[in-house]
């Protein structure tokens, strides 16, 4: 086949461009960065360049996104004008089918776990308001004809990812103690992105009847955060622990911070960390036969081996311009000398 990959340069994207052309795909990778594999530069809002890109491609999968640390409007307008532009190419150019790459960030802040896929769009953030809009966009081509296959996956890790995860990391490599809001006792639920990639290479094999849904994606062996991040410590070597710290007042420090922009740490996060957060991933098993084979721990740890070995690489980015740049910690770095 021949496939249009939005976000080449990204974490996802590059894997995809990887894997799909090494199983004999002619691929063409569209970014605004000039890595390997990108192979169409410019924006994914113009839709010039994304009529060019999609002309004569079997299948987009459109993975180009914002992250939540971005500024509002640039969230909206990434997110939301760049799927509507994805969209119309891949109609104008007659695709046979478009893989969607959502985010379970459109349930907002379920209290019903593990959510299936029925649950409700509950956006609670800009980040998460242009998530679920980009998939009503989705939604709209799918119901005039265009096969389409929406994936939610839960947040996803592996080598090359940065963001946050580079905290703690770091904190691990310095023989330091981790923190965690409460008693880190709450269950989240993360995603190999080797296991991705494998999901999406299961849709574009399936019939249009079982490609044309949408799917929530994730681990299906995941414990709590604070035995997560102990695997961590303990991969370390250093003897440290994760620490429990008391919830409310830890939330309206950290809050402040988000406020006054000396934190990395945005809202929905916040709260996230307080509750379980996993979801339903039943439907990819029984639909597509779509089984992942990596745990949370798995993971976690291979993302932080790679890390170690390329941490002196890249420099600290201030809100992370892509999943796969360190995030400058900002006031969280004075906190080190509690642990």
């Amino acid at each position: 086949m021949v496939i249009t990959i939005t976000g080449a340069a990204g974490m996802l994207g590059s894997r995809l461009v990887q894997r799909l052309t090494a199983d004999g795909h002619e691929v063409r990778g569209v970014d605004l960065r000039p890595e390997p594999g990108v192979t169409v530069r410019g924006d994914i809002r113009d839709p010039d360049l994304m009529s060019r890109a999609t002309a004569g491609a079997n299948v987009v999968i459109h993975c180009a996104a914002a992250l939540p640390s971005y500024p509002a409007a640039q969230i909206r307008s990434i997110v939301v004008d760049g799927t509507d532009a994805v969209f119309g190419a891949a109609r104008r150019a007659r695709v046979d089918r478009v893989v969607h790459i959502s985010s379970t960030a459109v349930y907002g802040l379920p209290r019903q776990v593990p959510t299936p896929e029925t649950h409700p769009r509950e956006p609670v953030d800009t980040y998460s308001a242009a998530k679920a809009t980009a998939e009503e966009i989705a939604e709209r081509h799918r119901g005039s004809g265009l096969p389409v296959a929406i994936l939610r996956p839960k947040t996803f890790l592996g080598p090359g990812r940065m963001g946050l995860f580079a905290m703690l990391f770091e904190w691990a490599e310095e023989g330091r103690n981790f923190p965690v809001l409460g008693r880190g006792d709450v269950r989240i639920q993360m995603f190999a992105v080797d296991d991705l990639v494998d999901a999406v290479v299961a849709v574009l094999a399936a019939p249009d009847e079982l490609a044309d849904d949408t799917y929530n994606l994730a681990a299906r062996r995941f414990r709590t955060l604070r035995e997560d991040f102990q695997a961590v410590l303990d991969a370390a070597g250093h003897g440290k622990r994760v620490v429990g710290v008391p919830a409310g007042p830890a939330l309206a420090a950290l809050g402040l911070l988000e406020r006054a922009r000396l934190s990395p740490v945005y809202g929905r996060l916040l709260h996230k960390l307080r509750h379980d957060s996993y979801v339903s991933v039943d439907k990819a098993r029984d639909r597509l036969g779509f089984t992942p084979k990596l745990s949370n721990q798995d993971a976690i740890l291979r993302t932080y081996e790679w890390w170690r070995t390329q941490r002196h690489r890249t420099a600290p980015v201030r809100g992370g311009r892509t999943s796969r740049d360190p995030w400058r910690q900002g006031a969280l770095s004075l906190a080190k000398i509690f642990f």
